[in-house]
């Protein structure tokens, strides 16, 4: 539901998902936003060419992620971007993982082995939520039970959310939970 945040900046969106309940919902909120297109389906290659491309905590729910990063890529205009956002570092891969429908964590060298043959002009890699990280690795090594106290973590994690970007800078983003691409093509 990442799309309410990018909402007021382009012309038009077309939003792809594919699960009836999550289209149904995203059909309802946007259904009074004439630029905004909702398709209840997967993404597929598209003739018309788009500026920009997200996949904004979607990409580790797809089995087949290269495929679905070479469509995207393909659909871009020249000079265009295309804007992933995943959970990084395999070594966190936990029970919630796997409960949330994730396939896998990213690494930097994921991505880049997926863009290697690719044509594009800058690929930007960078890892963010520290704390998130040191978090999320404690719960997989401590806990047998993450769904115990789930929300007040989440608070507790949210109040952290600016205290992380702080880590993150002295740390130059060479850890994080989540891993951010911007390939420019």
């Amino acid at each position: 539901m990442n799309a309410s945040s990018y909402i007021k900046y382009p012309k038009k969106i077309d939003l792809y998902e594919p699960t009836k309940k999550l289209y149904l919902e995203l059909k309802k909120r946007f259904k009074k936003n004439n630029k905004v297109s909702n398709y209840n389906k997967k993404f597929l290659l598209q003739e018309e060419k788009y500026d920009s491309i997200l996949y904004l905590d979607v990409l580790e729910h797809i089995k087949d992620d290269k495929a679905e990063i070479l469509k995207a890529f393909k659909s871009i205009k020249k000079n265009g971007y295309l804007i992933i956002n995943v959970p990084a570092f395999s070594h966190l891969y936990s029970k919630f993982d796997k409960d949330v429908g994730h396939h896998k964590r990213y690494e930097k060298e994921d991505m880049k082995t997926i863009f290697k043959n690719l044509k594009y002009k800058k690929l930007d890699l960078k890892y963010y939520d520290s704390i998130g990280y040191v978090l999320s690795l404690l719960s997989k090594l401590t806990l047998s039970n993450y769904k115990q106290k789930f929300e007040q973590k989440i608070k507790v994690w949210d109040l952290l959310i600016p205290f992380s970007k702080i880590i993150d800078l002295l740390s130059f983003n060479l850890f994080g939970k989540s891993l951010l691409v911007i390939l420019k093509k």
